[in-house]
């Protein structure tokens, strides 16, 4: 099972990919919104440099972590009809 899913949709009069509640831009054909969802997948998976990383959590309280470059999800792109 992947870890993100992105989701194609229509949207503003076109077609997004979503990722959870969040909409990425608006393209004019579902094709294109496919093309751009399985590239943000596909970056996704990239790994990376390992690197220490900061974030504020719900609660306002900051953390800081060191993240693995290699620790990338799984992703999935659901092309609904």
């Amino acid at each position: 099972m992947a870890d993100v899913t992105y989701e194609i949709v229509e949207h503003d009069g076109g077609w997004a990919y979503r990722l959870g509640d969040v909409y990425s831009e608006t393209f004019p054909t579902r094709d294109q919104a496919v093309q751009a969802a399985d590239d943000a997948a596909r970056r996704q998976e990239m790994p990376r440099e390992t690197e220490a990383i900061q974030y504020q959590d719900a609660d306002g309280r900051w953390h800081e972590e060191l993240a693995r470059g290699n620790d990338v999800p799984q992703t999935e792109v659901v092309r609904s009809t």
